[in-house]
């Protein structure tokens, strides 16, 4: 039996998108604004810090229907991590990333963000269990 998940877990799955009128950089820095109420600048100014720490900043001004999958993911995650949350759910991650070697991708990409957040889970079918590293 799963514990509960913690009140501040973030979640990145295929039905939470991102705002269509809003660019990847606005995107995550929006969550900033409407939690913490910090001015677009501030909450931008930490949301391009995370897309360059990923090597991503070229997306930065992109809108969601011109991102590819790994970019969009990309996106997601930062939003779910930029307040530093106890718990980040990732939501059947093969959805998310659909063409790419996602098991290698993730562990790559947590790796480069383990400081911004306290415990990862994957939610993913049993028989996928051995393709994740336990974070």
């Amino acid at each position: 039996m799963l514990a509960a998940a913690p009140a501040d877990a973030a979640r990145v799955a295929i039905e939470l998108p991102l705002r269509a009128n809003l660019s990847v950089l606005e995107n995550i820095a929006i969550v900033l604004q409407y939690r913490d109420n910090l001015p677009y600048t501030a909450a931008a100014d930490r949301a391009w810090a995370l897309l360059e720490r990923m090597g991503r900043t070229g997306c930065a001004m992109r809108r969601d229907p011109d991102l590819d999958a790994e970019e969009r993911f990309v996106a997601k995650l930062l939003r779910a991590v930029i307040r530093t949350p106890a718990l980040i759910l990732i939501d059947r991650p093969a959805q998310l990333l659909p063409d790419c070697p996602y098991p290698a991708f993730l562990e790559t990409t947590l790796t480069a963000l383990e400081d911004t957040y306290h415990q990862c889970w994957i939610l993913d079918y049993a028989w996928n269990a051995p393709l994740y590293t336990p974070r």
